[in-house]
């Protein structure tokens, strides 16, 4: 009801309906954005794609246990419309960028690196997200967004995935109807790509006290690109001034001398949301393909391969043994 006001206030003249079912017998909307707790989103689709054969912006993870896998296969057959999976990293200013020069920079990625250093999870309604078996754990529900990063970057798939992990700070003191959160809070993974080249994610959910949440590093004969992202700004310290600039370090090997550029965010994007605007960037490109004017660019297949990724690093890490990964549809 909080977020309903909220929304309301913001759009005065949206029409509020209480259920999906309720929304699907209308006949006035041009696309539908589906941001429900992850463990609905299959059932969703498919309830949507029943009734209304209309462009999605889906949430991730695009999905949170491998038997749903089939599901979404089916669904890519069956809606005819365009679905966009909202991995919204790549938009990030700061990421674009990265991935703009990174080519150029490296003469051809060996070594990709992701470390995220954040703050633990928020609370979400119902505190769905502190267990496993409603957000698909963390490795799906808040890595996706790298594994699908790693991927778009190096322009691969992944053939074998490493990982250790597990909850040692967050959530150990809470209870929800009696039951201890079970998600982890830092991990590291280690992912080989079909193209020879590497990936590691090192996450941690009690780090929140640096200058910059994400950092992105790849290296190629050539040179190294480093990219540098501060998390949200509603969480930075202002007694310390003006939140930090994302920035990237451009390394040639030769000759040697770094170089660093600032890449700043517009502010009204940095108080609209917490994702450095990339929120925003991906709003606009999926209005283009509501408007048919653009092109899906992060599909149904990119969002299953993101979940197949965090699955296969949870087992990894749960079994201590490296876990193949073969190709979803």
């Amino acid at each position: 009801a909080a977020m309903r006001s909220v929304a309301g206030a913001l759009a005065p003249k949206a029409a509020i309906v209480e259920t999906l079912e309720a929304l699907l017998v209308r006949n006035d909307f041009d696309c539908i954005l589906l941001a429900s707790p992850n463990y609905l989103h299959v059932d969703q689709l498919e309830q949507i794609s029943a009734k209304a054969q209309v462009p999605i912006l889906c949430e991730k993870p695009l999905y949170t246990t491998q038997e749903d896998a089939a599901r979404v296969e089916r669904l890519a057959k069956t809606h005819a419309a365009p679905v966009w999976v909202a991995m919204e990293y790549r938009y990030m200013p700061p990421v674009t960028a990265f991935i703009e020069r990174v080519a150029h920079v490296t003469g051809g990625i060996r070594m990709m690196t992701i470390r995220e250093h954040r703050f633990p999870f928020l609370p979400k309604i119902g505190n769905w997200n502190r267990f496993a078996k409603y957000s698909g754990g963390t490795l799906v529900e808040k890595c996706c967004h790298h594994f699908d990063l790693m991927r778009h970057v190096l322009g691969s798939d992944p053939v074998r995935v490493m990982a250790s992990a597990g909850q040692d700070e967050n959530h150990l003191n809470e209870r929800y109807e009696g039951r201890v959160p079970d998600v982890w809070d830092n991990a590291y993974v280690v992912i080989d790509f079909a193209n020879g080249a590497r990936g590691m994610l090192d996450l941690c959910m009690f780090a929140e006290g640096g200058r910059y949440q994400e950092e992105i590093l790849a290296v190629g004969p050539e040179g190294k690109l480093e990219c540098f992202v501060p998390g949200p700004t509603r969480f930075w310290n202002r007694d310390l001034g003006p939140a930090p600039t994302p920035k990237l370090i451009e390394s040639p090997r030769r000759p040697v001398g770094p170089r660093e550029l600032n890449i700043p965010v517009d502010p009204m994007l940095l108080e609209a949301g917490d994702h450095n605007g990339s929120t925003y960037y991906q709003h606009i490109r999926f209005l283009e393909v509501v408007r048919g004017m653009g092109r899906v660019e992060v599909d149904l297949h990119d969002g299953a391969m993101a979940v197949m990724m965090g699955l296969a690093a949870q087992r990894s890490a749960a079994t201590g043994q490296a876990v193949p990964i073969g190709q979803t549809f």
